[in-house]
């Protein structure tokens, strides 16, 4: 009796089991009809940037993140505070990112840097383009940041030396150096004594000017007659990266060489740039930021050094200063700029 009802009793569970693999079935066919109907989680990245002449940097972070599968409006968004070269009201533009719901913080330049260090402990931070991680004590070692920090540094105060050394072999003759010196930020402190050591070495007197406003850097340029000084040296910062354009006036008009650790600087004018480009670090950073989108902490990821120096020489900003290229050292340049 039970055997003979039993085919019976088990109809509603083979017809339920018919119906799953039924809708399973029509699921999958729609995933692969329509597959955005399928909503990834977006991640909100919070970018706390200088601008200006940093642009590049947040293009190649942008198009790294893509290769890598990362898409605005897809999977990622970005909240940007573009600081326009300040560095004045850094804290609350953290503030602000961090009120928006980031759920990590992507910062450009070592101020900027030291600025989401001190306003959060817990959201992950990726950074690009800061000089010496390290001696500004944003992390404990290249290993492992020992905190929630990691990045890409851009060498540019250790590199200061080498530039130096650049513009000697193009220009033998410097033996002044105008230095104007962001006093607030910790990459253009770290950057001057680096140059002032080198200087020494070679003989080169640096005058330092110290200047906080683009008021104060135009003032410096006015009281720097012409012929008093043989080249100016852009020491990096953020502040005075943003009016670059003045030095690259003031050293075409008194027809002397600026130097400068960024080729975009070149391309616009400089004589000459040595270190890593903003675009190339936006790239290598993307790939930092999409661990931590992975689920990677950041002590666990390694801050990286770049991956390339170039050497960028302006042969229109020679000829216009009259200033002749060894051969040798054109052959090797990096790039050229004409």
């Amino acid at each position: 009796m039970l055997l003979s009802t039993l085919p019976k009793l088990l109809r509603p569970f083979r017809a339920w089991r018919l119906m799953k693999i039924v809708l399973l079935e029509i699921a999958m066919m729609l995933l692969i009809i329509c597959p955005s109907w399928v909503q990834s989680e977006i991640h909100r990245i919070g970018v706390l940037t200088p601008g200006r002449t940093y642009g590049p940097v947040l293009t190649g972070l942008h198009e790294g993140l893509n290769t890598l599968g990362y898409q605005e409006g897809k999977n990622v968004t970005f909240i940007v505070e573009d600081t326009n070269g300040s560095t004045s009201d850094l804290a609350p533009r953290v503030a602000k990112l961090l009120a928006a719901k980031s759920d990590m913080l992507y910062t450009v330049a070592t101020a900027h840097t030291i600025a989401a260090k001190q306003a959060t402990a817990t959201v992950p931070v990726v950074f690009a383009w800061v000089g010496d991680p390290v001696q500004t004590r944003l992390i404990a070692s290249y290993t492992s940041s020992k905190n929630n920090l990691t990045g890409i540094s851009n060498s540019s105060d250790s590199l200061s030396g080498k530039r130096l050394e650049v513009l000697l072999e193009i220009a033998p003759k410097v033996r002044r150096l105008l230095a104007i010196v962001a006093p607030n930020e910790a990459i253009a402190q770290s950057s001057i004594r680096f140059l002032q050591e080198a200087a020494k070495k070679f003989g080169i007197q640096v005058f330092r000017r110290d200047a906080t406003t683009e008021e104060e850097i135009k003032r410096v340029l006015r009281e720097t007659p012409r012929g008093s000084v043989d080249a100016i040296y852009h020491v990096p910062s953020a502040f005075v990266a943003t009016h670059i354009g003045l030095l690259i006036e003031k050293a075409k008009q008194d027809k002397i060489p600026l130097v400068v650790h960024e080729d975009s600087m070149a391309e616009r004018g400089a004589l000459l740039s040595y270190g890593p480009d903003f675009y190339s670090g936006g790239v290598q950073s993307a790939r930092l930021v999409a661990k931590i989108l992975e689920g990677e902490k950041p002590p666990e990821i390694p801050s990286e050094m770049p991956e390339k120096l170039s050497l960028v020489l302006n042969l229109s900003t020679a000829k216009a200063i009259g200033l002749k290229v060894p051969r040798e050292v054109l052959a090797h340049v990096d790039r050229l700029v004409e």
